[in-house]
């Protein structure tokens, strides 16, 4: 069978009530497919209108729902009328075997079933007048039912991607002003080895900081990005471990050669071999961010997308670094406190679930680095929807 391309769109609504965690954890661990792009948008009235349009004129969507859902998006995914700020809007793209059936499946029917397995059972809301008449409907998603349907959304899509997508930190709900801070924070490949839920379980925990989401991308670091972006670690490795180095060679070498090793031998040792294994140590770090290992490749080969995913996600609000770094925990998670994100996810120093910006101008060179506000879904669209 077949790779097919789906799509998610996560409502503002749904993106407004911090809900967005748990959809992505559905929509990865239920279905097993590839989350393979991620982009926030803020539509404008042209693109929430032609949206609209396009599932009023879908005869695929039941008749009865369709007018409700085409004012749904008309009134609920263009800019606020009363301030004239955009709404935020999540889009993911799902790539695998039989990806829009397995989507379909996951989101569920708009007129849910309370049972919790869907979606929409659990985000959605389609509630009845006494009469019969739908009283107040909230979708929580949209998806491309069909294969047609999809293709059709995409490329509207990937249309105005450039121009309503991106860094979303103007957007309605966005704390604005001099207390308000951006913060990188990136889900590690560690979270991407086999369909989980932990990319949204982890997603789920950040939002009790408050905070907004305003940028996401799907990214494979290159060795090059890699090393501009740990490459202040890579100093601090080379000279802190030079005691350690030092120690445990002459140990090494004591008990190969039956004899002391003299103070000042020691302290030799430990600055020739120390910088050694602290740029094999920071290599290290480079292969588990990209697949893989980055000494001696030429610049070409550097420039490369990594093997390995990881999720970027750019968090906006009043002293946002401070608030995700408390939830995020230190960088030894047996160090962190229960319900913190490497408490709960992490396994060593290195493999410990996520990164976060540690001040504001890390913050903004990391984001310079990752270009997490690059359009990555015209790609996708134009692969699998010519």
């Amino acid at each position: 069978m077949a790779k097919e391309l789906a799509f998610v769109l996560i409502n503002p609504y749904t993106v407004s009530k911090s809900r967005t965690g748990g959809v992505i954890a559905r929509y990865i661990s239920r279905t097993g497919l590839d989350l393979v792009a991620a982009r926030m948008f803020t539509p404008h009235a042209k693109l929430a209108n032609a949206y609209a349009e396009q599932i009023r004129n879908d005869p695929e969507v039941d008749p009865v729902i369709r007018p409700l859902l085409a004012d749904y998006v008309a009134r609920e995914y263009g800019p606020d009328p009363a301030t004239g700020c955009g709404r935020r809007v999540m889009m993911l793209l799902f790539e695998g075997e039989n990806a829009i059936q397995l989507v379909k499946d996951v989101t569920g029917p708009i007129r849910p079933t309370n049972s919790g397995e869907t979606v929409r059972d659990t985000y959605g809301d389609h509630i009845l007048d006494v009469s019969g008449a739908v009283h107040y409907l909230e979708p929580a998603v949209f998806i491309g039912p069909s294969l047609h349907a999809a293709g059709e959304t995409l490329k509207l899509w990937a249309k105005y991607s450039v121009e309503c997508g991106g860094l979303v930190d103007t957007a309605g709900d966005v704390a604005q002003g001099s207390s308000s801070e951006e913060a990188l924070v990136i889900l590690k490949p560690d979270n991407f080895r086999f369909a989980s839920a932990r990319p949204g379980l982890i997603i789920d925990i950040f939002s009790r900081s408050g905070l907004r989401i305003v940028g996401a991308k799907i990214h494979r670091m290159t060795v090059a990005e890699a090393e501009e972006f740990y490459g202040p670690v890579r100093d601090v490795l080379r000279e802190k471990l030079k005691g350690k180095v030092a120690e445990r060679a002459a140990k090494a070498v004591s008990a190969e050669l039956g004899m002391e090793i003299p103070e000042a031998v020691k302290g030799q040792m430990g600055e020739i071999i120390g910088p050694m294994y602290g740029d094999n140590q920071f290599y290290q770090i480079v292969q588990f961010m990209t697949g893989r290992w980055g000494e001696g490749l030429v610049e070409e080969e550097k420039a490369k997308p990594g093997t390995l995913r990881c999720l970027l996600l750019v968090y906006a609000g009043p002293n946002a670094i401070a608030r995700i770094r408390s939830i995020l925990g230190p960088t030894d998670p047996s160090k962190a406190l229960p319900g913190s994100v490497r408490r709960e996810f992490g396994q060593d120093i290195m493999v410990n679930a996520a990164h976060a910006s540690d001040s504001v101008e890390n913050a903004r060179r990391e984001m310079r680095i990752t270009k997490v506000g690059d359009e990555t879904i015209r790609s996708w669209v134009e692969a699998y929807y010519p």
